[in-house]
């Protein structure tokens, strides 16, 4: 901050909630001289709130003349102007095609994620607003940075030539594995030629949105891409009043993660303040108390409550929020950019109170913007959260006290205080990462209602200046930068590297305008990749405070870059109809959950949609922690079936002897599976395997495993588009397990060797056929090194079985199993009983006596390492009411170890202290190979050991192994043992249950 300067902010914040079909937001303002942020006021000059007009930049006018005025503040001595705005991320919400462009899509992609087309998952009306055309061509790199292929320039230019014919004016770039690419530029020269062909064209850089993960970070790219026009009509329209006023200070924006960037830098990335609000409000908590130097900083849980909802986050000791596990989602589109994790509940000011069964209830039915007509305070006649607060707390002055103090019941009164009490507990205990207390800050208009005092918070802080709070996090922002990328720890440590990233990120930071001796790291995240030799995933962020001295460098970058003459009128599409705005392509017709009936006929089940989506969430559950997400295969499925694919299921009990039995599925890191998208690796394996293989051609097709993606390979694989053969109601694991010899057939061992011959395909081109081999264990670890030079990834196809043998070794009906459990959570989910989700699971695999809820609670430790190409480590869980039930449900602790996929659930002794190897049976829940699925309490959907993370609210549930598991060799090779736990011995959770099969109940033909 310059010398004797003042710091100003406005921020354009609310909580959008629709009232008579208009958002109601307030326009926050203050301004702060940080040089005494140290005093009691803390800086503080002046400050404003007001409703929001419907020019923002009326409301911004306004507010700094009001607070001018109030001060006699001179514009000369304003250092800059900040700005938090919801403006952008209503255009997304509300689907007005008035400010959102058409956007083509370039993918340098090669022949990969080609069954998977842009906005593949969008919701239909969002995907007719914006997408306007995409093209996948040459381009894109290997997890080791090595080419998948170069881009071919001609490609590019003629695609920008249908571009351009098409009017389309914003190009998203996204190339495989592109933010790792700083050798060879893809995304880069592919825009320079974008630039060349197309005059005044946008073009955005998908590695500039967002991190790893290609389908997320391209949908993020493209609903950046699509408000970049409006984006810049409103920044201009932001400054505007800050010339007219005569400031001649930069104006900066605050991103989701509470640091600040340019309006140049805005008007490019405007997706990067989707979240702003939440993240000022906590940020300018934490400055109240005294929370923003490195010296002071600790962890605090802000609440901040409005009139009608509460949003709840967590700020880290480093200064920044906790952002969001893997992915985030808005307006129906899965994303991966940051996104800090904010947790709301219906707890306001305006909440309804009343009597349900004798029981108190407040929220969430709100009076919202009207609290000061409606409550009885205020001479209303709606009792409100704010009227039994004014009535129970002498030293609360709000309204007419008269009209309600004396007047309520006393009883009712402590009702309303116990319940305000709970919720606002129960969404700490959520939120919390550690058992241990922690400082709790209260902000926002309605924080008058919460209590002084409460479970889970070391002190609860309600500061002076709290409802301007997100005013003055906004003011108060840093400037950060962020480095996610892939490196080689073969010739150098991982010290060394993350030493040399973190002097990258500091650089970068003061590149992005931190003042240079202010920078530090403040996360650091390392993780090492499964099933690639020498590879580990670095993710570190530096953070700096803004060095005002070079303000004057931003305001010309503005001029530069030709922001301060952005269009404002036309967008330059047409708006559609109003009919897409209003969403009526994407709620689809209700499942019938209790009369619904899968289509079988003849002894064959013909896969539906609605089957596909259960199917895969009983897929994912089955993986007990591993086999990757089946989520790009289930998009790739459906968009077979939306075509007209033919995807059939027959039962096991249905071969022939003579039927020969086809498999395959994938193999390698789901690193990899999330950012090169399936191309036709699988086919390719498949179709070389039957032009070497001469034992004769398969007939029907069975999952290598059913557990994680591989479980719907079968099915892809049978399809009428593809092999067109049924695919067997069964597969070789009845889990997921995380090598190739642990499989049902090599426990068998009937045959010296099963799974040779084998064909190994990457989907490039490269091809690998192995006609014979000296054990399976053997065609595994030559699958295991191939992988390394062949992308880390790729399909397998297995030579065929005999029908004889699919029925002696297969885990049978286990297709079934999986649309059983999809279908018990879909049930759950309709029926708003979330809560008992997981004993509808154990239910649907055949109840009490084959499975049991082994415990419920939150994630508060996580251990990862990398040995062997496996990710071992351990999950702490400890007993928690993740329900909101009100009920102590589990108590203590347990840990859950895996290797790739959960290996045991172990309850730890009372002082939560475990010594390797001296665990008692007793102790021992369940462990492999019984499975162990843990699954997250608020949707019940299974949560991978990739998505681990402190906080997260589970359920941990035990299914009784196949019997084809239990023989002595079985739990040879799929026990604890073979998992380095010699220590433990192997007992049945309960007594299996052979899976009803979908088949035997809905034969029409029967």
């Amino acid at each position: 901050m310059l010398a004797g300067e003042l710091g100003c902010v406005i921020a354009r914040f609310g909580r959008n909630t629709k009232v008579d079909d208009e958002y109601r937001t307030n326009t926050d303002g203050v301004i702060i001289d940080p040089t005494r942020s140290g005093e009691t006021d803390r800086g503080i000059i002046a400050w404003h709130k007001a409703p929001t007009t419907p020019d923002p930049s009326h409301g911004i006018s306004t507010a700094i003349k009001t607070m001018f005025t109030s001060t006699s503040i001179s514009p000369s001595s304003i250092a800059s102007v900040t700005i938090g705005t919801t403006h952008f991320v209503n255009a997304v919400v509300t689907r007005d095609s008035s400010r959102l462009s058409k956007v083509a899509v370039l993918r340098l992609c090669g022949p990969f994620s080609k069954h998977a087309p842009p906005c593949v998952d969008w919701p239909p009306s969002m995907r007719k607003i914006i997408l306007g055309h995409y093209a996948l061509v040459k381009g894109g790199l290997e997890v080791d940075g090595d080419l998948i292929d170069e881009i071919r320039e001609n490609e590019i230019r003629a695609q920008a030539q249908v571009i351009k014919e098409k009017g389309i004016k914003s190009v998203v770039v996204n190339g495989v594995f592109s933010p790792i690419d700083t050798v060879y530029r893809q995304e880069e020269r592919a825009a320079d030629i974008l630039r060349e062909e197309i005059k005044g064209v946008n073009v955005v850089l998908s590695k500039e949105v967002a991190n790893l993960g290609f389908l997320e970070r391209e949908n993020a790219a493209i609903l950046n891409a699509s408000i970049l026009a409006f984006a810049r009509k409103t920044i201009k329209s932001f400054q505007a009043p800050i010339k007219e006023l005569g400031l001649k200070c930069p104006v900066f924006i605050t991103q989701n993660d509470g640091t600040i960037m340019s309006g140049e830098a805005a008007s490019r990335l405007p997706i990067r303040t989707f979240s702003s609000g939440p993240t000022n409000s906590m940020r300018g908590a934490a400055f109240l108390v005294g929370n923003e130097t490195q010296e002071t900083r600790e962890a605090m849980m802000v609440i901040d409550v409005g009139g009608t909802t509460t949003d709840v986050g967590l700020l880290l000791a480093n200064g920044f929020p906790r952002q969001q596990a893997a992915y985030s989602e808005l307006s129906g589109v899965r994303m991966n950019f940051s996104y800090p994790d904010v947790k709301s509940i219906g707890l306001g000011g305006g909440s309804l109170v009343r009597k349900v069964d004798g029981k108190t209830i407040v929220g969430p039915e709100s009076v919202g913007y009207k609290l000061p007509e409606k409550a009885l305070v205020f001479g209303g006649d709606v009792l409100t959260a704010t009227d039994y607060t004014v009535a129970g707390a002498s030293n609360v002055e709000i309204g007419d006290i008269s009209k309600v103090r004396g007047k309520l019941n006393e009883e009712e009164i402590e009702g309303f205080k116990q319940e305000t009490k709970r919720m606002l507990e129960h969404v700490i205990d959520t939120m919390k990462t550690s058992p241990e207390d922690l400082p709790v800050l209260l902000v926002g208009g309605g924080a008058v209602i919460a209590p002084n005092e409460l479970k889970g918070a070391s002190r609860v802080i309600k500061p002076e200046w709290s409802g301007v709070a997100n005013a003055i996090g906004a003011a108060m922002a840093r400037v950060s930068a962020v480095i996610d990328t892939v490196k080689s720890t073969e010739k150098k440590t991982t010290k060394e590297i993350l030493a040399e990233i973190s002097e990258d990120a500091k650089q970068k930071t003061v590149e992005a305008g931190a003042k240079t001796d202010s920078v530090e790291v403040v996360e650091i995240e390392t993780l090492p990749l499964q099933y690639i030799a020498n590879k580990t995933r670095f993710i570190v962020r530096a953070a700096g405070d803004f060095d005002y001295s070079r303000s004057s460098e931003f305001s010309e970058a503005a001029e530069e870059t030709g922001l301060a003459d952005a269009e404002t009128g036309e967008n330059g599409i047409a708006p559609l109809d109003t009919e897409d705005q209003e969403g009526k392509e994407d709620t689809p017709l209700g499942v019938d959950m209790e009369n619904y009936k899968p289509k079988v006929t003849g002894r064959t089940w013909y896969v539906s949609e609605t089957d596909l989506d259960w199917i895969t969430i009983g897929c994912y559950i089955l993986g007990t922690g591993g086999g990757g997400s089946p989520y790009s295969n289930m998009l790739r499925m459906r968009e077979m079936l939306r075509s007209g694919a033919v995807i059939r299921v027959v039962s096991p009990d249905d071969l022939k002897d003579s039927d020969m039995i086809g498999s395959g599925g994938g193999a390698g890191s789901p690193t990899v599976g999330i950012e090169k998208l399936a191309g036709d690796e699988m086919m390719d394996a498949q179709t070389e395997l039957y032009a070497m293989f001469k034992g004769g051609q398969a007939t029907h097709m069975i999952a290598l495993e059913i557990g994680g993606s591989n479980g719907l390979q079968g099915m892809i694989l049978g399809a009428s588009s593809n092999m067109n053969l049924p695919t067997v109601d069964g597969d070789w694991m009845g889990r997921a397990y995380p090598t190739k010899w642990q499989t049902t057939p090599v426990v068998f061992k009937e045959r010296d060797i099963i799974f040779s011959p084998v064909s190994v395909a990457d989907g490039n081109g490269n091809v690998l056929y192995m006609p014979r081999a000296t054990s399976d264990l053997k065609v595994e670890q030559v699958i295991r090194a191939a992988l390394s030079q062949m992308g880390s990834h790729v399909g397998c196809a297995d030579a065929p079985v005999t029908g004889a043998e699919t029925k002696r070794w297969a885990v049978e009906h286990t297709i079934s199993l999986s649309w059983r459990i999809g279908r018990e959570v879909a049930r759950a989910r309709k029926e708003n009983r979330i809560d008992n989700v997981a004993e509808s699971i154990i239910d649907s695999v055949g109840g009490p006596k084959t499975g049991k809820v082994l415990f419920k609670g939150k994630i508060v430790g996580v251990e990862r390492t990398l040995r062997m190409g496996h990710i071992y480590g351990e999950v702490i869980i400890e007993g928690a009411d993740v329900n909101d039930a009100g009920q102590p449900g589990f108590s203590g602790k347990i840990k859950i170890p895996f290797k790739n996929e959960n290996i045991a659930a172990v309850r730890l002794p009372d002082d939560g202290k475990d010594v390797v190897g001296e665990e008692k049976q007793e102790d021992v829940l369940a462990i492999v190979p019984d499975l162990i699925a843990v699954i997250d309490a608020q949707n019940g959907e299974a949560i991978g050991t990739p998505e681990y993370r402190y906080g997260l609210l589970v359920l941990v549930i035990g299914i009784t192994a196949s019997e084809r598991w239990t023989s002595p060799r079985g739990v040879e090779l799929g026990g604890p043992k073979a998992f380095g736990m010699d220590h433990l011995e192997y007992k049945p959770l309960g007594k299996f249950v052979k899976p009803v099969s979908v088949i035997d109940e809905y034969d029409t033909t029967a």
